[in-house]
């Protein structure tokens, strides 16, 4: 009975421990992440809403939460962005909140990993204290044990292990309940919802929750507020409408043993067409995402909320990717593995019952931080990543299917007849589906797929569509490509799918009758038109 009194003593003292440095540790972190176009600095607390903090020039933001767990929220500190004016950062902001889910994603796994990192501190100094008064009760020995417990029982000693025990319990219950009003921040800001300070916009059911602080800030950007929330509802009017569009659109799915893949590629940050490219993936059937790259404009760190919607919309397929020249430097590429993406770097990989092949577009656009403008060095880049992945090809004998942002990357690997299917983007048109055949009369299917996002060059963040969008959708069975169908998205908002055709047919129609004079769809390697 002794052991489980001290027992129950020790887990008494050591619990609140760990609980009050627990909650302690996450209340004082901060994480720095990517938000929007925004460098972002993100501070939990247990205030059950979050509240986003612009700068000085524009009022504070605040949107409840629905489910705040434990009461928690956060403020976020939003920092720099790269645009040339308020008016562009706006934009930009508004455009990406219309398809909010990957940035929530992200903000999310910030919050849980801090959670994280304070309960194990917290578990921690409990292990730790526990420790100290184990082997402080072992070294005191039970003899000196006896005579302290012999005191305790006196009235007078008593008392003063009450007054004790009850300080301790007091104090600990003050610090876990709360160390400070999570409100004191900003409890001397007024707040008004935006319905009450724009009562002419149309009615929109996340508008309506939020709430902008009072004062000097929301009078001065009121028309770049009402400004950023108009451009919010038409990219959300046009992409919504796309969505629902897309649930109409038949298209092929595949027979028993088969599987489809959706392919997308040259996105440019427009996150609003991911619901649109979801639909036609599940109206497929499809069960695997082929990201061929140019996820962003920049390769810039903010342009993080691209990979995250992506990952968000798909998050329950697996997405074979390569990183395109407008994603180069340090981020992206790395970002997208951190979000799961199975980023294909040169060697044969085998995923989902598929043999791939595959890198990233190794140069550097002239958007990107890793430019050099010495085009002798982006084809030299390029003609050695096509010897590479070809010989790594043909060596491995058994690959289906290559993946390059540009088919540059591949003319000699088409030529090889070592894979069935190239797939590439880049140039924001379609090109294809052509057929190579090999001196040993091996085919092989080349296709260019235009830009998903509906890119012209590197933009397509806005309210609609620039161009033609367009993605792919590739039929396997028995781990090889069998067939292609091309979905069409016109700006007006129509989506027309291209008719079924299989490699078979794509090869009997296209290849030559004599090898020797194969269209190769290859010119010499130079620098192509970069979009």
């Amino acid at each position: 009975m002794s052991r489980l009194v001290a027992l129950l003593v020790l887990l008494a003292v050591v619990v609140p421990v760990g609980l009050m440095v627990a909650r302690s540790t996450f209340e004082s972190s901060e994480r720095s992440i990517s938000i929007g176009a925004h460098q972002a600095i993100l501070r939990p607390d247990y205030s059950g809403e979050i509240i986003a903090d612009f700068g000085p020039l524009l009022p504070l933001v605040k949107v409840p939460l629905d489910d705040p767990r434990f009461g928690i929220g956060a403020r976020i500190q939003l920092g720099d962005a790269d645009v040339a004016s308020l008016d562009e950062l706006l934009a930009r902001d508004a455009v990406i909140a219309s398809q909010p889910e990957g940035e929530i994603a992200a903000v999310e796994a910030a919050m849980r990993e801090m959670w994280i990192d304070s309960a194990v501190r917290g578990t921690g100094v409990a292990v730790a204290l526990a420790a100290v008064l184990v082997t402080g009760w072992v070294c005191i020995g039970r003899e000196r044990r006896g005579q302290i417990f012999a005191g305790a029982r006196q009235p007078q000693p008593r008392r003063v292990l009450a007054v004790i025990t009850v300080g301790v319990v007091v104090v600990g219950s003050l610090v876990v309940a709360d160390r400070s009003d999570p409100s004191s921040v900003d409890r001397d800001v007024d707040w008004v919802s935006l319905e009450e300070v724009f009562p002419d916009l149309p009615s929109d059911p996340r508008i309506e929750r939020l709430e902008v602080s009072d004062g000097a800030a929301l009078r001065s950007g009121e028309s770049l507020i009402e400004g950023a929330i108009r451009t919010y509802q038409e990219s959300n009017t046009f992409f919504d409408k796309l969505a629902e569009t897309a649930k109409d659109v038949e298209v092929r799915t595949p027979d028993e043993g088969q599987t489809v893949a959706l392919v997308v590629t040259d996105r440019h940050d427009n996150v609003a067409i991911d619901p649109t490219a979801r639909q036609i993936a599940d109206n497929a059937e499809a069960s695997m995402l082929l990201d061929l790259g140019d996820d962003t404009s920049n390769g810039a760190s903010w342009e993080e909320f691209s990979i995250n919607s992506l990952a968000r919309e798909f998050d329950d397929l697996p997405i074979v990717a390569v990183a395109g020249n407008h994603d180069q430097g340090s981020n992206i590429a790395d970002h997208m593995e951190d979000m799961g993406f199975q980023l294909l770097k040169g060697e044969p990989t085998t995923i989902e019952g598929v043999r791939f092949i595959g890198d990233s577009d190794p140069r550097s656009s002239g958007l990107t931080k890793g430019y050099t403008g010495d085009e002798d060095d982006n084809i030299s880049a390029i003609k050695q990543q096509d010897e590479a992945l070809t010989e790594a090809a043909c060596d491995d004998g058994e690959v289906a299917v290559a993946l390059v942002h540009s088919s540059a990357s591949a003319r000699d690997l088409a030529q090889s007849g070592c894979v069935d299917l190239i797939l590439s983007g880049h140039l924001h048109r379609q090109v294809g589906p052509d057929v190579v055949i090999s001196d040993d009369g091996n085919p092989t299917v080349t296709l260019t797929t235009g830009t998903t996002g509906g890119a012209i060059y590197a933009f397509a963040l806005g309210t609609g569509l620039r161009r033609e969008a367009q993605m792919t959708l590739v039929t396997f069975e028995d781990g090889r490509p069998v067939g292609l169908q091309i979905v069409d998205i016109a700006p007006g908002g129509t989506i027309t799918p291209q008719d079924y055709v299989t490699l078979a047919d794509v090869v009997a129609e296209k290849a030559p009758v004599d090898p020797d004079n194969s269209p190769t769809d290859a010119p010499p390697v130079g620098p192509d038109t970069v979009e």
